[in-house]
């Protein structure tokens, strides 16, 4: 995230949450962290916020009512009723700690915080952080002795990685709110608890989506689908890649009847991409609108 300078952390609470398949307990706080050192709290909110790109947004669901979804819910009541925070985050705590079973699942702190003067677009909201940090690193630690140094180590959190995070920002809060998420211990595993289990959260399907979504379908088309349905060579994969790469970097917006004249050319492959298209759409739980405004920090992240 950029622009984090203006932030205002106002609160941050801790709590020792494990998982209770391996008998780990979770441990409530009763009360916020009592921080006085500005250099602390700059460091804290660069740890939690830095790691979020704003672009890629997600929003609160559930299958039959949105007021179900238990994070959103707690989160509402913290925007409504500022001197519920401590409250709020004993329950996110145990909620999380409940959802904690899956074996890949590491014991950590979850950090509940409440923000002010959040950059969103040309606005300053409120919002909400929840992020669990369960990765420790070592450091070396002088201390000064009568006759010289003295070194120990001691375990603690390296603030250059968020584990995992959550920002819930205070907009569009009837339509599941803005949220934004970051999970850098799970991308590719089984345990995705905390996207779906936890949060319970869908993307938003904007540009940035849409942008995303549609740039990563057409790099596995060139890349897998083509080679299994013509003859093409490495050389011609390569210049698909790079044509639907200029594509996407030099036009405003996307078209899928142009993209696939400009881009493939032959009348096959075209039939063959549309067919593909729906396929992928099924397989990825995914919707691609065939027009969209083309986003560039979506292009900048295929790329």
């Amino acid at each position: 995230m950029t622009g984090i300078d203006s932030v205002v952390l106002e609160s941050v609470i801790v709590h020792k949450v494990g998982n209770p398949t391996r008998s780990e307990q979770l441990v409530l706080s009763n009360e916020a962290l009592s921080i006085d050192d500005h250099l602390v709290t700059g460091l804290l909110t660069k740890y939690f916020l830095t790691p979020f790109n704003e672009a890629e947004q997600y929003q609160f669901s559930h299958l039959s009512d949105l007021s179900l979804n238990e994070v959103y819910t707690y989160a509402q009541t913290i925007f409504n009723e500022p001197d519920s925070f401590v409250e709020q985050s004993k329950l996110l705590a145990n909620f999380l700690h409940a959802k904690s079973t899956h074996v890949k699942v590491k014991d950590g702190e979850l950090y509940v915080a409440k923000f002010s003067n959040l950059p969103f677009g040309t606005e300053y909201i409120s919002g909400i952080g929840l992020f669990k940090s369960e990765t420790k690193e070592t450091f070396l630690q002088l201390k000064t002795k009568e006759e010289g140094w003295g070194i120990s180590a001691e375990d603690g959190i390296a603030i250059n990685k968020l584990d995992k995070g959550c920002l819930i920002y205070n907009k569009d809060g009837a339509d599941g709110y803005v949220v934004c998420m970051v999970d850098n211990t799970n991308k590719q595993q089984d345990a995705q608890y905390w996207i779906k289990d936890f949060l319970q959260i869908a993307p938003s399907a904007n540009s940035y989506y849409h942008t995303d979504a549609a740039m990563g379908m057409c790099k596995l088309f060139i890349s897998n689908e083509l080679q299994e349905k013509f003859e093409v060579n490495k050389s011609d994969q390569i210049d698909l890649l790079n044509r639907s790469m200029d594509y996407f970097k030099n036009k405003e917006s996307f078209k899928m009847e142009e993209f696939a004249e400009e881009v493939l050319h032959h009348p096959e492959m075209i039939e063959t991409f549309t067919q593909y298209k729906q396929t992928y759409e099924i397989a990825r739980q995914v919707n691609i609108d065939d027009e969209f405004d083309i986003h560039l920090k979506a292009v900048k992240k295929q790329e």
